[in-house]
């Protein structure tokens, strides 16, 4: 595989969540940096961004993922970028319904690099769809963002431990779970070898 056969997915990054009532700007700034140099790195080795956004529910003023809501747009503190596709889903995974398996296909892109909100949720569902569909996948989990829950027991679960357990269950199996140097040489070096 070559660097050329990468791409990088950025999934939901957008404002809605900030009118999520679980909402925490925690652990943004961390984020926003992770995925400034994910962005940094990937615009200079010339590799296609592709900007995913989520919408569902009605489409209602109230609802943060209807366009009447004026929040399905890049999260603020996002650094500007050219995306080379931008895909509107309704689901959890970024390659149903949205015909975005079928432009990576028809790119020659063989390697994504799985980044965005939330970590546990979009992030990794398209991780795993992807790795079955047949792309390698790397998954960045430093530029995912999530925010804490409770089980259904009555637990909570923190955002850390959420990054865990996602971690736990995608490498090896559906990803290779890396930080952004690491994504970012993996792909470079992979391409000159």
């Amino acid at each position: 595989m070559s660097s050329s056969d990468t791409a990088l997915l950025l999934i939901d990054v957008q404002a809605s969540f900030t009118a999520r009532p679980y909402w925490s700007a925690a652990e943004l700034p961390a984020y926003l940096d992770a995925t400034a140099r994910l962005l940094a790195g990937a615009q200079a080795a010339g590799w296609p961004i592709v900007q995913v956004f989520h919408t569902d529910g009605p489409e209602v003023p109230e609802n943060p993922f209807a366009h009447a809501s004026g929040l399905v747009r890049a999260l603020p503190g996002l650094p500007a970028f050219e995306a080379a596709r931008v895909v509107e889903k309704h689901r959890h995974s970024a390659l149903v319904g949205t015909g975005l398996g079928d432009w990576l296909r028809a790119h020659g892109l063989r390697r994504l690099i799985v980044a965005g909100i939330r970590t546990e949720q979009c992030c990794e569902t398209t991780a795993r769809h992807a790795s079955d569909e047949g792309w390698a996948v790397d998954y960045v989990t430093e530029a995912t963002l999530t925010f804490d829950m409770v089980s259904p027991a009555g637990t909570p679960i923190s955002a850390a431990q959420l990054r865990e357990r996602t971690e736990t269950v995608l490498a090896g199996r559906f990803a290779r779970v890396c930080t952004v140097a690491q994504a970012l040489a993996r792909a470079t070096t992979e391409g000159a070898a």
